[in-house]
């Protein structure tokens, strides 16, 4: 059995930025989820549960800046894209800081 530790710098900061890319995926399904009615079923049901859970926190700080965009009769929320903008930016940074 070999165990991998992350010995350089530059590997905690690819560490980062990977799991900052984790999030960003996490915020996608979220979105295309929003998108779509599914049957009801109890493990996609905890799924869609743990990925609400899991990004509502990050949206609604966003959520308190930007206002929906009225489209007709429905709106455009904004956050998750500013969000996702956002975190991979200030993710990139942090990993080079870290690596050095």
């Amino acid at each position: 059995m070999t165990l991998y530790l992350a010995i350089t710098r530059s590997d905690i900061g690819s560490y980062v930025y990977t799991l900052a890319l984790v999030y960003v995926v996490l915020i996608f399904i979220r979105i295309l989820l929003s998108w779509f009615r599914l049957p009801y079923n109890r493990w996609l049901n905890a799924f869609l549960e743990f990925v609400t859970e899991v990004t509502d926190p990050y949206l609604n700080l966003w959520r308190r800046f930007l206002p929906l965009v009225r489209l007709g009769p429905g709106a455009l929320d904004l956050s998750p894209m500013v969000g996702s903008i956002v975190l991979i930016f200030v993710a990139g940074i942090v990993a080079n800081i870290i690596s050095g």
